[in-house]
């Protein structure tokens, strides 16, 4: 027995511009606005290329995570979907200083799933590389199989559901190279995950990708050097997320483990020890500085968005300050501040320092003496 798989060689879909229904598309500027507008943040992609416009010359030249980074929060696209935004003001300005920028979306901030199935001739994988996890019966004839399309449907007929490449409910995106976007809304406490469709540990088919948390999608309407990513008709809108493939994506492990976020340390005891050392911790000058570097060490319970970079820089300024003053010691108060940002943001002690030492600097010249009324 053979299964039909309802997928023919080419798709005849309709396509239509990105906006509202009839209109025809407009800027790359146009294309992010209306993504802004749906609550999708957007990030510059590089003209003409699917990859995020490049970082600052200071971010290419000292590699460092997105985390903590000043250029996010100064407006600047660097780290690509890190630096996603709706704010359109920030918008407008990015795509000023270049107009040729293609758009993407953060599917994470977004609350985005989306499928995105290719059609690059390869050779068919083994049957259990084929749909991971799953058992395909002998009775299934697998002659004609070429790429994602026909893998998803195969997905969706054993499972006894309409095959998504033709769920004309949901926002789907003809991509150049001749494969779909299809665009879901994840479900209100859902979080989900990217994957790559030739994955061994997380795949949901083959030659079918996942756009999830953590990854950017591709906007509609945006051009590149292979063509352009066009809406099909006649859905602008992403419908939510099948149940069916929920439980499909959940199956092929596309939902991450819940943790439990680290339970704040007030000032972590190597910054204490330090303030400490510095002034006995009791004086004005010691509780001054352990209030800022509280507000540091509380950034570890928050792994992004919790204004290290900000907050880091001003107990640094603080502490230089205090040091103009002469209320504490140069080296003691550098290392409270060392010990406290190492809590809040390991691995990036490189950057932290940098900031510390940029912000005391600046603090040093505006002395800070808490025991003084002014």
């Amino acid at each position: 027995m053979s299964l039909d798989l309802g997928i023919s060689g080419s798709d005849s879909t309709r396509h239509a511009p990105v906006g509202a229904e009839g209109h025809k598309p407009g800027t790359p500027l146009d294309t992010a606005l209306w993504c802004a507008e749906q609550g999708w943040p957007v990030h510059p992609l590089a003209p003409g290329r699917k990859t995020p416009a490049a970082n600052c010359g200071h971010c290419r030249d000292q590699p460092h995570s997105a985390q903590g980074c000043p250029c996010i929060a100064a407006g600047r696209w660097c780290h690509g979907f890190h630096a996603a935004t709706t704010d359109p003001h920030r918008i407008r300005a990015w795509w000023a200083e270049q107009p040729r920028f293609g758009v993407g979306v953060a599917c994470g901030p977004a609350n985005l799933v989306v499928i995105d199935v290719d059609a690059h001739p390869a050779p068919l994988p083994d049957p259990d590389r084929l749909l991971p996890g799953i058992h395909i019966p002998a009775s299934v004839s697998l002659g004609g199989l070429r790429h994602g399309f026909h893998s998803l449907a195969l997905l969706a007929a054993l499972r006894g559901q309409q095959d998504p490449s033709q769920d004309d409910t949901t926002l789907r995106v003809r991509t150049p190279s001749g494969g779909l976007h299809l665009w879901y809304a994840a479900r209100p406490g859902h979080l989900w995950r990217c994957s790559t469709g030739s994955s061994a540990k997380r795949a949901l088919a083959w030659q079918v990708d996942v756009r999830a948390h953590g990854g950017y999608i591709i906007a509609p309407g945006t051009t590149t050097a292979l063509g352009t990513y066009t809406a099909c008709r006649p859905v602008r809108r992403p419908a939510p997320l099948p149940g069916w493939l929920a439980a499909e994506l959940e199956r092929t492990g596309h939902r991450p483990a819940l943790t439990v976020p680290p339970t704040p340390t007030p000032v972590p005891s190597r910054a204490r020890a330090a303030v400490m050392a510095a002034r006995g911790g009791r004086d004005a000058a010691g509780r001054t500085l352990a209030t800022v570097l509280m507000a540091v060490a509380e950034c570890a319970a928050v792994p992004e968005g919790a204004g290290f970079s900000e907050k880091l820089n001003r107990a640094a300024f603080t502490a230089g300050g205090l040091v103009g003053a002469g209320r504490m010691n140069l080296a003691d108060a550098e290392s409270a501040l060392v010990a406290a940002a190492a809590q809040a943001r390991p691995g990036q002690e490189g950057r932290s320092l940098q900031i510390i030492r940029s912000g005391m600097n600046a603090g040093s010249r505006r002395p800070l003496d808490p025991g003084v009324r002014t």
